[in-house]
């Protein structure tokens, strides 16, 4: 497990959004107090049941919020991407880690112990807001979930699933992420051949279409 205290530099610190409405002055603080970490593609940065003692904010890389079922099957809960960040709820609540962090390719991390953090958010109320509203959005994002497993059929979650990972671009909605067949069905819930079924048929009914590397919803 690869980690190492290099020095951070104020531009790592100032353009982490969980950091936006500091001043220079704790920006400072945060950058002397912080250190950085690299995990390699397939890496377990934590482990579910394992004491919570740091915050992880992704600076590069892609990593898998991870379950398993009854069964051992993975079930992954989100993907995360550059300025997302984990362990929080932990550090909140003092528990144990409630899930598995993979790294899905190659991640360079900003860690912040557990007093750190939480001096942080206690005394900065910018910081304290901002992590209402991400955890409140994780909270919207999980009843979503929730509602598209009890409701909507596999073609449904698909959909779903590609326009809640979709961004505007040039007036089109676009997928930008590589996300694999097998990490979507394990995102919703189904099955890989389904998902890939499903994908054919939207494709074959002019609703998606291939740009590249990108994926566009066209609407039908």
């Amino acid at each position: 497990m690869a980690s190492g205290n290099f020095g951070l530099s104020l531009v790592v610190v100032r353009n982490v959004p969980l950091f936006s409405g500091l001043d220079e002055h704790e920006l400072e603080h945060l950058s002397r107090v912080a250190r950085r970490r690299r995990a390699e593609r397939g890496e377990f940065i934590v482990r579910e049941g394992e004491s919570t003692d740091f915050l992880y904010i992704l600076l590069s890389g892609r990593a898998k919020v991870t379950n398993s079922d009854e069964e051992g099957k993975e079930i992954i809960l989100a993907i995360l991407g550059p300025g997302e960040f984990f362990g929080e709820m932990g550090l909140i609540d003092e528990s144990p880690r409630s899930a598995d962090v993979v790294a899905q390719e190659a991640c360079e991390l900003l860690v912040l112990g557990a007093a750190e953090f939480q001096r942080c958010w206690r005394e900065n109320f910018p910081v304290a807001k901002k992590l209402m509203q991400i955890l409140v959005g994780r909270l919207r994002d999980a009843d979503r979930k929730i509602e598209s497993l009890a409701l909507l059929d596999v073609y449904g979650r698909v959909a779903r699933l590609l326009l809640e990972m979709s961004e505007e671009q040039d007036g089109r909605r676009v997928v930008k992420r590589k996300i694999s067949k097998q990490e979507m069905a394990r995102m919703i819930g189904a099955s890989r051949e389904m998902v890939t079924k499903v994908m054919r048929d939207l494709e074959a009914g002019s609703y998606i279409a291939y740009d590249g590397d990108c994926l566009v919803i066209l609407g039908g």
